[in-house]
């Protein structure tokens, strides 16, 4: 999808329902503007109900003050004013209130930011505003002040986050990236010592972007790829709708016949992939014209090592993930079907898969189905979509129900024996 061909009222409605869809404000909470190649701010209107804002509902202010719409402007509204006076080079500014966000704002604490390598580089520095009336010139100076010293994300004291961005939708990926590594923090938190990367490994994490590979034309899709490239929209949506992963981070792949398979491509909008969007990679080579998601190599070597793996899904769900910001282990010993489904959870060091893409495929066996990647992400294998995508729900509903257990008593576990009699009963594999 092209934002930039969207009208500015069409981009606040969309990124309104996203915001407000996945809790990340109230009804009467938070509001966005644009700032068009006009001069005019576009902005979401006060006190309308913001599940179920229209077009017709935005607001503009055009610059010599008049305001247009039939709504008055959100009573934030002199604040976004200031930061497009301050910062000429940022033509988009959310703000919002998600509760994880707002429990660092009230205890006067910024997020860590060193926790998983690519919110450091999507949000920057964070800057912390002074407490301020909602609304006020006070409230505008206090975060115009933060924005001016070179902050595009600032956390308000007792109040929620203000992101700034040349779109809506790069402030949008930064915000939501902030709240994911919010409540990661807070998650990590209640279950051990938070691990934090080093600025080199997050440098170095940067440096891999991108993949290098020779390229090939694409010509005749067979119907089983046009199923496949439907299925995996289908699951990277839902994946992303269950907040399993952010927008432009995860990766979905799937096995289509020989040294072949698709898999996301790299930066795209996960909630709006298309099928024609996804890459074929054919061995050594990439479709023409894509870019594949960076992580290709270690799809291409589970693939070759392991018949028995048809799908593969990497994904940053916040549960899983607190266990991979610390040194607790993931223990799928809760109920039987996280064990059947789970099994052996190693963890791999930071960067391993891709440094070592060989080395970390070959953990794939059959028992073992699952791996996470310290301070980075999980990696989860299966015979089909379906069975991949069934075990990363699984294991992100058992790394909740384990984290809400450690706040109820002690974890017990299946022991040995009753492990023993589920493997026997539903012919699991040593």
């Amino acid at each position: 999808m092209n934002l930039e061909m969207l009208h500015p009222a069409d981009q606040l409605v969309m990124f309104m329902e996203r915001i407000y869809g996945y809790g990340m404000t109230t009804t009467s909470g938070g509001n966005l503007s644009i700032l068009d190649d006009n001069g005019d701010i576009w902005i979401t209107p006060g006190s309308i109900d913001k599940g179920s804002l229209t077009r017709k509902d935005m607001v503009c202010i055009k610059p010599d003050g008049t305001i247009c719409g039939i709504h008055k402007p959100s009573s934030e509204y002199p604040f976004h004013q200031h930061i497009y006076k301050t910062r000429p080079d940022l033509k988009a500014v959310l703000h919002a209130h998600p509760p994880a966000l707002v429990a660092f704002s009230i205890v006067r604490r910024l997020p860590n930011t060193s926790l998983i390598p690519n919110v450091k580089f999507s949000c920057g520095e964070i800057g912390m505003a002074k407490y301020g009336l909602p609304g006020s010139q006070d409230l505008g100076d206090k975060i115009s002040v933060e924005f001016e010293k070179g902050f595009n994300t600032v956390i308000l004291e007792n109040h929620g986050v203000v992101i700034g961005a040349k779109t809506m939708f790069d402030a949008f990926k930064s915000f939501e990236t902030l709240d994911f590594s919010a409540r990661l923090e807070i998650d990590a938190t209640s279950i051990g010592t938070l691990n934090v990367l080093e600025p080199e490994q997050i440098d170095w994490y940067k440096s891999r972007q991108h993949v290098v590979m020779d390229e090939f034309v694409a010509k005749n899709i067979s119907s089983v790829e046009k199923d496949i490239r439907q299925d995996m929209c289908k699951f990277i949506k839902r994946a992303y709708n269950q907040q399993l992963f952010t927008s432009t981070q995860g990766t979905f792949s799937q096995r289509l016949d020989g040294d072949s398979f698709i898999i996301t491509p790299s930066g795209m909008d996960r909630k709006y992939l298309e099928p024609e969007d996804l890459v074929k990679i054919s061995g050594n080579y990439k479709e023409m014209g894509k870019l594949p998601s960076r992580s290709a190599e270690l799809h291409r070597e589970i693939y070759r090592q392991h018949p028995h793996v048809n799908s593969i899904i990497i994904a940053h769900p916040p549960c899983i993930m607190a266990f991979a910001v610390t040194d607790t282990p993931l223990d799928s010993r809760t109920i039987p079907e996280s064990y059947i489904l789970m099994r052996n959870i190693p963890k791999l060091d930071f960067g391993m898969n891709y440094m070592k893409p060989k080395e970390t495929a070959a953990v794939f066996e059959e028992n073992t189905p699952i791996a996470i990647i310290k301070n980075d992400c999980a990696i989860v294998t299966g015979n089909s979509l379906l069975n991949a995508f069934d075990r990363l729900e699984v294991a992100e509903y058992s790394a909740r129900a384990i984290i809400a257990a450690r706040g109820l008593g002690s974890v017990v576990a299946i022991n040995d024996e009753e492990i023993s009699d589920i493997e026997e009963a539903f012919h699991l594999a040593k």
